[in-house]
């Protein structure tokens, strides 16, 4: 639950402005009209004798008067205003923790990113990096996993601590014992979600192998994060076929397999969903069907106060248009 607080300024009857075209039409109707003359003249040749003509400043002072008046009284209908508009959004976020394969079969090139070749964990990594940017509400953190289970993120909100040096680019091929320990990464990520106060609690996992490290099977995990109301979704990674990969005894002949039956199993246990991918699309597809299933529920109350400028250029209007008439009855007066 948060607040958002935005002031800003408006018009509430913007049109009103249009009455400002009437300036120009004014000025020229008061340049096209005069006062008869006092005294009639059969010849105006005797006027020159007098010598030049002085122009009172009177006629410019009142005209000016007379506009600023108009103006301040348009902008008294546009009804100005302060708006303070107040957000109070309320959501029910989902806590997710995203579980990666780190073990070295992860260094297979059969994935490609913008035509160009990839391993699985590059490739992970990017569909991840575009999920964790989807998801604007939720917490997320992120477990690194091969032989044992390693925490590279814990749950924040923070996408910029996600995808840095803290988060997903610290997730590499080697940064733990070599192996494949499903189960303790279920168990690790069950116990992080324990502690969370949510609504809706998910364990997204993705790897490449079977279980063959850690002292916990992936069904009893997946039995103690269903009692813990945890969501798990799986995914295998990969397509089959013999590689070979860079150990740090030299290359390694590598004979893929996938344990399919037991991913199937933990995510029938904990209620979540067992999915497939052999190429980066698929992947992608994947994400993008958890992102749909695993909806934030975010309401929304706005609140908009508006204070109220019109008495400003109002009373400036008043004060000009009063200025005009007591003007034209005194000092602006000519007399013949």
């Amino acid at each position: 639950m948060f607040y958002l607080a935005e002031t800003t300024f408006a018009l509430a009857h913007p049109w009103a402005f249009l009455l400002l075209a009437l300036i120009p039409l004014l000025a020229m109707l008061r340049s096209k009209s005069g006062n008869e003359g006092a005294v009639i003249f059969s010849s105006l040749h005797v006027l020159g004798k007098l010598g030049p003509i002085s122009r009172g400043r009177a006629g410019g002072f009142r005209l000016a008067s007379l506009f600023l008046s108009l103006i301040c009284l348009t902008v008294a209908l546009a009804r100005p205003q302060i708006v303070n508009r107040t957000e109070h959004i309320s959501e029910s976020g989902v806590e997710l923790i995203l579980a990666i394969d780190v073990s070295r079969s992860m260094q297979v090139e059969d994935f490609t990113i913008a035509s160009s070749r990839a391993n699985r964990l590059q490739a992970a990594k990017k569909v991840t990096r575009d999920f964790i940017q989807s998801r604007t509400t939720d917490r997320i953190g992120i477990l690194a996993f091969a032989g044992r289970p390693y925490l590279a993120s814990p749950l924040t909100m923070s996408k910029s601590w996600l995808e840095g040096p803290m988060g997903l680019e610290r997730v590499k091929i080697g940064m733990v014992e070599d192996g494949t320990a499903i189960g303790s990464a279920i168990a690790a990520a069950a116990r992080r979600l324990d502690k969370r106060d949510s609504k809706s609690k998910v364990l997204v996992l993705l790897t490449d192998g079977v279980n063959n490290a850690g002292k916990l099977s992936p069904v009893e995990a997946a039995k103690l994060a269903k009692t813990l109301g945890i969501r798990v979704y799986t995914i295998a990674v990969g397509t089959y076929g013999d590689y070979v990969i860079q150990t740090p005894v030299g290359p390694q002949r590598l004979r893929q397999e996938f344990d399919e039956k037991t991913l199937k199993e933990i995510a029938d246990i904990a209620e979540g969903k067992y999915f497939r991918a052999q190429d980066t699309s698929g992947l992608e597809r994947i994400f993008a069907d958890i992102d749909e299933m695993e909806k934030t529920e975010v309401i929304r109350h706005t609140r908009i106060e508006a204070d109220e400028l019109f008495h400003w250029p109002a009373m400036a209007a008043v004060i000009f248009g009063l200025l005009t008439i007591v003007g034209e009855e005194t000092f602006w007066r000519r007399y013949p």
